[in-house]
């Protein structure tokens, strides 16, 4: 248990941490995750995920955008899977268009589980220059009882991801920090509490900080 509460203490701190900075934005970032297997090894994942801004120089509550994306996915072995998709998103009165294909490895180890994440996409949008963007996420999910995650069962969920874009003549870097509290709610089930740090703009040394409250819902269909 005391893995979740060192969860708690990271999320107070970033939360702190991005509060006092200037330039930075604190929001709601809730997610629905759907999953159906397929037959031979395929699956399916759906998402939509929105984004509410909070805080901003002061407290102001603004919706920002919705994506919504679909991947189909194959397990080419014991620990690796390819997936590859699409994604809209609609933002205000524009909406922009992205490409997804990914490479999964997910080692399970007594206690935990361990994944890495090796990604590309690319966004298109009418009068904007095509945005490029290689991602690497490693994540690890930490049973709370037992030795795997059970239903009824609390679990802590790190992410850490690199990001690099490249847009036109404009190239940038992304770092995004994860800390969640999770619950399995049964079988296909399961809810997740927490905070998404995201800082960017190193390259042209203008650093944004970016905190999202993340409520994630998982439903994997059988």
């Amino acid at each position: 248990m005391h893995r979740f509460y060192s969860v708690l203490l990271l999320i107070i701190s970033l939360t702190i941490s991005v509060k006092s900075q200037s330039n930075a934005t604190l929001g709601l970032l809730p997610s629905i995750n759907i999953s159906k297997k397929l037959p031979k090894d395929w699956s399916l994942h759906a998402k939509a995920e929105t984004r509410l801004e909070v805080y901003s120089e002061e407290f102001d509550f603004e919706y920002q955008l919705t994506d919504l994306s679909l991947l189909a996915g194959r397990k080419v072995s014991l620990n690796t899977s390819l997936s590859a998709g699409y994604q809209i998103r609609f933002r205000q009165e524009t909406i922009s268009n992205r490409t997804i294909q990914q490479i999964t490895y997910v080692k399970r180890y007594t206690g935990f589980r361990l994944s890495h994440r090796f990604a590309a996409d690319q966004t298109f949008q009418k009068q904007e220059y095509a945005e490029y963007r290689f991602r690497y996420r490693i994540s690890s999910e930490f049973a709370l009882q037992g030795q795997s995650v059970d239903p009824g069962e609390f679990f802590v969920k790190l992410n850490n991801e690199y990001l690099y874009s490249l847009q036109g003549q404009t190239d940038d870097l992304e770092i995004r920090l994860g800390a969640f509290g999770g619950y399995s709610i049964n079988h296909g089930s399961k809810l997740e509490l927490g905070m998404d740090y995201r800082t960017d703009s190193f390259i042209d040394n203008n650093i944004r900080h970016r905190m999202w409250i993340g409520i994630n819902f998982y439903q994997t269909l059988q």
